[in-house]
């Protein structure tokens, strides 16, 4: 019989470790410190455990970065199949560029990995297939993902370098615009007052412009 004074172990209560779980620590430390700072030991104590565990759900940082990339993925919206090309490029475009501002270590990475993960694979090719079924041989379809695409990447990484809110925008280019000589350049002169120095811009907006030239410049070249 066991003595009143003895105190019970509390249970464990710690959800059991998984890949999945290993995957999502290390994006939400990228997400505050940086891909660099998502290390086995910084994702190992914000789960509680020690770094060894970790190697029992990734064979290593390789790896952790494939299984983040491919969750990253998966964060973006699949065109419907059969569904109209043009408006599902659209709408794919900007669920990727939410994604790719959510997680701002991802666009480097995202298409650097030598084995990737199912939901990249299953990305890629709902794309194409869209494409596809919509009469886009297989080398101008390959030509359209990987323009748009890289307009996408392109435009998070220009947002990342800008970093800065309408307000501060307007500040800045003010700002500069004033230290120059007058006259010296007339046509970034033109290009702030008119527009970049007007209430209500905001650079952001500059996306869907760009992604609409795009898709309407692109043909199905095929039937």
């Amino acid at each position: 019989m066991a003595e009143p004074t003895a105190r019970r172990r509390a249970p464990n209560r710690r959800a059991p470790l998984t890949r999945e779980r290993v995957i999502a620590a290390a994006m939400a430390v990228a997400d505050e410190k940086g891909e660099a700072g998502a290390t086995m030991r910084v994702i190992a104590a914000s789960l509680g455990v020690e770094a060894m565990s970790l190697y029992n759900h990734v064979r290593g940082r390789d790896d952790l970065l494939t299984g983040m990339v491919d969750a990253v993925f998966a964060e973006i919206d699949l065109p419907d199949p059969g569904a109209a090309w043009r408006p599902a490029m659209r709408e794919r475009a900007l669920s990727a560029r939410a994604a790719l501002r959510r997680h701002t270590w991802a666009v480097a990475l995202m298409d650097s990995r030598s084995e990737p993960g199912p939901a990249t694979l299953r990305h890629h090719d709902a794309v194409l297939g869209v494409l596809r079924s919509s009469g886009f041989s297989v080398a101008m379809a390959t030509h359209a993902f990987s323009l748009i695409d890289s307009y996408v990447y392109g435009f998070v990484l220009q947002e990342q370098g800008l970093a800065a809110t309408a307000e501060e925008v307007h500040d800045t280019a003010s700002a500069i615009m004033e230290a120059l000589p007058t006259d010296a350049y007339p046509h970034l002169a033109e290009v702030a007052a008119a527009h970049v120095t007007q209430p209500g811009y905001d650079y952001a907006a500059e996306f869907e412009f760009g992604l609409d030239v795009i898709l309407g410049a692109l043909r199905p070249d095929e039937g």
